[in-house]
């Protein structure tokens, strides 16, 4: 069973100065785009992340601050990274807990807007971990019967993980082949926040963590003003704090 695709769908990885989304940066992107006719468009880039690259995580995928020094950064380079992702739906490994969350917040910072809205997000990590629990080496060997070699170069680990999506339709039938099918399968959350500091609930946002967790955002903010302006000038993630504040908008217009 092969592939069905409607629409264009972009596979995604990122090496990044580190894990925490609202301030590491992103010293490399690499996108695989897969047409509805089968064909394959890929584009990787080195960027400038403006900040020291820490040695643990040259360690891990082998990018020194040198190799940077001469590439665009982010802002410069964001642009040409929408337009090759306009129109696409996302995948990628572990990709909506942490390349697409990243991305985002690297789109915010340059103050270009991206919008999910309509999009669907395949993370190849979630049907790999329901069925095998392994590594994404481990995947690509079990599934495509290869070495990943250049383990975490972004372009190496992009276009295993299209791979291993591929290989994974032909063995397991029951998750179809089409995005809607795999979506409705690895049975992924509404997104409130790419952090998932928010939740929702039949249609309502709740808190995810802290002393509210498990309270309406609306009522807190509500009853609890305060608890706004302490997120707001928190290290929280940019997306974050665009989505508590849209929540804070509605909340005031409700209001008699």
């Amino acid at each position: 069973m092969k592939l069905q695709l409607q629409r264009a769908i972009a596979f995604i990885d990122l090496e990044t100065t580190g894990v925490n989304i609202g301030t590491d940066k992103i010293v490399e992107i690499a996108m695989v785009k897969i047409l509805p006719d089968g064909s394959r468009l890929i584009k990787r880039k080195l960027i400038n992340p403006q900040m020291p690259i820490p040695p643990g995580a040259t360690d891990v995928h082998g990018i020194t601050d040198d190799m940077v020094k001469d590439a665009p950064n982010f802002k410069q380079a964001a642009n040409e990274i929408k337009q090759f992702l306009d129109n696409c739906d996302l995948g990628g490994y572990n990709s909506n807990r942490f390349d697409i969350p990243m991305l985002i917040e690297e789109f915010l910072r340059a103050g270009l807007e991206f919008s999910t809205e309509g999009i669907c997000m395949v993370d190849v990590q979630k049907i790999f971990h329901m069925m095998e629990q392994r590594t994404l080496s481990a995947a690509y060997k079990f599934y495509c019967n290869k070495n990943l070699e250049n383990a975490h170069s972004a372009q190496a680990d992009a276009l295993a993980t299209s791979e291993i999506l591929e290989a994974q339709i032909e063995r397991y039938t029951n998750i179809g082949n089409t995005i809607g099918s795999i979506v409705k399968f690895t049975g992924e959350d509404e997104l409130v926040d790419f952090a998932r500091r928010f939740i929702r609930i039949n249609g309502v946002e709740i808190f995810n963590f802290g002393k509210h967790k498990g309270k309406p955002v609306a009522e807190v903010l509500k009853n609890e003003p305060q608890y706004y302006d302490w997120m707001m000038k928190g290290d929280f993630p940019m997306n974050t704090k665009q989505k508590l504040s849209e929540i804070l908008n509605r909340t005031l217009l409700k209001k008699p």
